[in-house]
């Protein structure tokens, strides 16, 4: 399983991820809550509104959505497609997806969510691209002989937290991995995440308990061979 250039939000590790939750901004979680809570039914009015100008193709409106999230869709593609170049090219992919489709929009969820489930979509379709030419590459290579390839220097004697994580991830489940990037690196609550991947809450709390799990299991250094039934 190929690794992925893992851009986390903070600099600290993982465990640093809680003082992001902090800072979470949910569009909305329910119209209940929406009700009860000024500032959620403030959110749930201005995504309304960002949806409206967008769909009556106001200019302003795909710039106000850029100003918004640009940042944190550039992030988290990213995070998924490994380098810069290929998560600019799925951000502006992602945006003229959202124009082209914008009147399918229903507001089922926020404006901000369906947004980011392009995204998702997007980066994934040009991850099977990607592979797909790589394949047809390697067919067209396997008749050419190729020159040695020197031998990979030596690892680091003290590998950087990011590199061991970025290697964790790349041991995930495409699910788990998802949730985790979305939920800890991009700080989105589980109701946003639900939203994004089409799967329950419940679900998103439960694949993310799994990640954080594995996880645990790969970056944990194993215990001493002679620490279990010693004497």
């Amino acid at each position: 399983m190929s690794t992925m250039g893992l851009v986390l939000a903070w600099d600290a590790p993982v465990s640093g991820a809680a003082q992001e939750r902090g800072r979470r901004v949910e569009p909305f979680r329910d119209q209940a809550a929406a009700g009860l809570n000024p500032a959620a039914e403030k959110v749930k009015a201005e995504d309304a509104s960002l949806a409206a100008a967008c769909r009556a193709g106001d200019l302003s409106g795909y710039e106000c959505l850029y100003a918004l999230c640009g940042a944190r869709m550039k992030n988290l593609a990213r995070n998924i497609l490994g380098n810069p170049d290929d998560a600019e090219d799925a951000v502006q992919e992602t945006f003229l997806k959202v124009q082209r489709s914008i009147g399918s929009f229903r507001g089922q969820s926020s404006f901000v969510t369906w947004t980011f489930r392009i995204l998702i979509n997007t980066c994934y379709d040009a991850r099977r691209s990607r592979r797909r030419k790589k394949e047809i590459v390697n067919q067209d290579n396997d008749s050419i002989e190729q020159p040695p390839r020197p031998e990979p220097r030596a690892p680091a004697a003290h590998p950087s937290l990011r590199l061991a994580l970025q290697r964790a991830l790349a041991e995930l489940t495409k699910h788990q991995r998802d949730v985790f990037l979305l939920y800890e690196v991009e700080g989105f609550h589980h109701a946003e995440i639900a939203g994004i991947l089409g799967i329950t809450e419940t679900a998103s709390k439960n694949t993310l308990f799994q990640a954080k799990k594995t996880l645990r299991q790969i970056l944990e250094p194993p215990a001493p061979s002679g620490a279990v039934g010693a004497r």
